[in-house]
């Protein structure tokens, strides 16, 4: 094969490869959703408020919660928390521009109770969830 066929393939690789990477970040879902909030599993819960919304994600016995600000860009408090019933919390806080967490706690079989807010108006308290 000359070079000229090895450049054409070269290339027919490159753009399969290109539009592979166009048709992952066009699809939507939760597993989408799960990998670009830093959680991995399936949603479970999600509750929106007033500036933003908590998504829950499980796999394997881990709880994992993120929240994210309905209005991303200037930097605002965020919080988000986990735990697990007979547990202590997992908690993070801090000044954010888009999103609190991960935060992840291993529940097993016990229920969750999650937190999520930003800024001092809007937040999130599920109560135990996930029995």
């Amino acid at each position: 094969m000359d070079s000229g066929g090895i450049r054409r393939r070269l290339a027919l690789g490159a753009a399969v490869l290109a539009a592979t990477g166009v048709l992952g970040f066009v699809t939507s879902g939760t597993a989408q959703a799960g990998t670009a909030s830093g959680c991995s599993g399936h949603e479970v819960w999600t509750r929106q408020f007033s500036s933003g919304v908590t998504h829950v994600y499980k796999r394997d016995g881990y709880v994992c919660a993120v929240t994210v600000a309905r209005n991303p860009g200037r930097t605002q408090t965020m919080s988000v928390s986990v735990q697990a019933r007979g547990g202590r919390p997992v908690v993070d806080k801090g000044s954010y521009r888009q999103l609190a967490g991960p935060v992840t706690v291993h529940a097993g079989r016990r229920c969750v109770w999650v937190k999520g807010s930003v800024g001092s108006r809007g937040s999130v308290d599920s109560g135990w969830i996930l029995c």
